[in-house]
């Protein structure tokens, strides 16, 4: 029964996480961070803290369950999303749709700016350019990537980020590629 209760509470905890409310802000040096990578820190740091994480994601944003992501990696300035090749992402030729492929590079961005951004500034995509590679026939993995230290001073008034996604089918051929422009500002 204890174990039954403990399950119930990690649900509802999964159910209730917010990954836009910034109130459960935590320390990462010396920059806070928001409550979406607060509780992905909480989480214990393998697959099965990682596949909470996604379920929760998908809870909070379920536009991203139609590719049924799976937040392998999610670190300030880097995460990885991967989603199976599945009949519900399939276009009329049995591949990778292209919309779904950018569904699953938006995923990616926006994982990756939730772990990037300090929680003193907010950001939104503001647009995205995709190009289409190669056919995709395979599970996908999209990876956003960000050099680039996003502070308070850095973004001032307001500042657009450009995130790159590659997005590799399992050879690691790089079947599609966009850049998500966001709008950075403070609070």
């Amino acid at each position: 029964m204890q174990q039954i209760c403990g399950r119930a509470k990690l649900l509802v905890t999964v159910l209730a996480w917010s990954p836009m409310t910034r109130s459960a802000d935590i320390d990462r040096g010396s920059v806070s961070v928001g409550s979406t990578y607060a509780f992905r820190r909480r989480l214990p740091q393998n697959a099965l803290g990682a596949a909470i994480f996604s379920l929760g994601m998908v809870a909070k944003v379920p536009y991203f369950g139609t590719i049924l992501p799976y937040v392998r990696r999610m670190e300030p300035g880097h995460c990885e999303v991967v989603a199976p090749n599945w009949f519900g992402v399939h276009n009329h030729l049995g591949t990778f749709h292209a919309i779904a492929a950018c569904n699953l590079a938006e995923t990616a961005m926006g994982m990756l700016m939730e772990a990037t951004v300090p929680a003193d500034l907010r950001w939104i995509p503001k647009a995205m350019s995709s190009h289409y590679l190669a056919k995709a026939a395979t599970r996908l993995t999209a990876v956003a990537h960000l050099d680039e230290v996003i502070t308070a001073a850095t973004v001032g008034e307001g500042a657009e980020i450009v995130v790159p996604i590659t997005i590799t089918d399992t050879r690691g051929i790089e079947v599609v590629h966009c850049d998500i422009i966001c709008w950075v500002t403070p609070k």
